[in-house]
């Protein structure tokens, strides 16, 4: 059986979380859409989770499609607000005015 996770699949989503402009959010979904993986958004977020051993990647900048942040990183919100995106709450991006459109 083939492994899941493999380098050209963690290589192929941390292109695309390097393309989301400053000031924007993506979704994991979202990126695991344009990996051609729709159904993978858990698995866009296990890479990222690790993103640190392969780069510096602004990871900061992917939420869950309701926009929220992720539990216990608590310099996600600090980043985003440095970058000017817009709060709907304390913990959930405004998905209307800050979702990259790609």
């Amino acid at each position: 059986m083939k492994k899941i996770m493999n380098e050209q699949l963690i290589y192929e989503i941390l292109s695309v979380v390097e393309e989301i402009p400053e000031g924007k959010v993506a979704t994991y979904g979202q990126i695991a859409s344009l990996i051609g993986r729709d159904k993978n958004a858990r698995l866009v977020g296990k890479v990222l989770s690790q993103a640190e051993f392969y780069g510096r990647y602004p990871c900061h900048r992917v939420v869950n499609h309701a926009g929220r942040l992720v539990p216990g990183w608590q310099e996600q919100r600090f980043l985003l607000l440095e970058e000017g995106v817009s709060f709907k709450d304390e913990n959930h991006v405004d998905m209307k005015k800050n979702k990259w459109e790609c």
